[in-house]
């Protein structure tokens, strides 16, 4: 159901991803595969871009006086990254993110941990203001290969009802 391929022409399918309103159901939770191995590239990329210049991310000199004895991944990249692993099942017809709330961060992740996501529906309801969308929310779980939760952290959504999304009206989606 996620990932659905419709059929635009005689023996030709195109992929669509995600969910319409009427496909949540609170209480259900969604795996979201596969996981991610962050990599040193990664981490040091993202404090670059981002100009996070603290050096527990960069510095291994520095960061082997730590209590961690190494690199930490920065916590944004994390979040950004369970995040992603989850809009291909929840979010990926959303019209807009609404907001966050509740991001905890209960474990370091180091360079070379592999992180998987799940995401439990909290709640969802018809949109007051726009008759065609709904408003879900989730709890979206980030754990590392030891099961270890190392992000927590709940997010709103508008999606649209079922041919209301962008590609449900545009031939080229």
């Amino acid at each position: 159901m996620v990932v659905a391929a419709k059929q635009v022409a005689p023996n030709t399918y195109r992929e669509s991803q995600g969910r319409y309103l009427e496909d949540f159901n609170v209480g259900d939770i969604y795996q979201h595969r596969p996981g991610r191995t962050i990599t040193e590239t990664d981490n040091i990329w993202f404090t670059l871009l981002t100009m996070n210049t603290h050096p527990i991310h960069f510095d291994t000199e520095y960061a082997a006086k730590s209590e961690f004895k190494r690199c930490l991944v920065a916590s944004p990249l994390t979040l950004a990254i369970v995040a992603g692993m989850s809009v291909r099942d929840t979010s990926g017809k959303a019209i807009a993110n609404l907001g966050w709330t509740d991001i905890k961060i209960p474990a370091p992740v180091f360079v070379g941990d592999t992180i998987y996501a799940e995401s439990l529906v909290l709640e969802k309801r018809e949109s007051k203001s726009r008759p065609t969308q709904g408003i879900v929310t989730v709890r979206t779980t980030g754990k590392n290969q030891s099961d270890q939760v190392v992000m927590i952290f709940d997010r709103s959504f508008l999606v649209p009802k079922r041919g209301h999304a962008v590609d449900d009206k545009n031939p080229n989606y």
